[in-house]
C-alpha cells in the first residue's frame, strides 16, 4: 500500500513542478546581456577595490615590520 502512495506523491510532485515551470518568464536577450555586463563590471570594480586594500595593507605591514 505504501508503494502506491509513494507513486502518487511523486506524480503529484512532478506535476506541480511542471506547472511551476510553465509560470517562469525568461528574460529576453537584451536584458540578459545588460545584466551580464553589470555583473562583469561590478566584479571588476570589486576586484580593483580588493587589490587596492590588499596593497595598502601589505605596505602598512611591511612598514611596521621595518621599524
Amino acid at each position: 500500500m505504501a508503494d502506491s502512495a509513494e507513486k502518487k506523491a511523486k506524480h503529484g510532485f512532478f506535476h506541480n513542478v511542471s506547472i511551476e515551470f510553465k509560470k517562469i518568464i525568461w528574460p529576453d536577450k537584451k536584458t540578459t546581456f545588460k545584466q551580464s555586463v553589470a555583473v562583469v563590471a561590478i566584479s571588476i570594480v570589486a576586484g580593483v577595490i580588493i587589490a587596492v586594500v590588499d596593497a595598502v595593507a601589505k605596505y602598512g605591514v611591511n612598514f611596521l615590520i621595518s621599524l
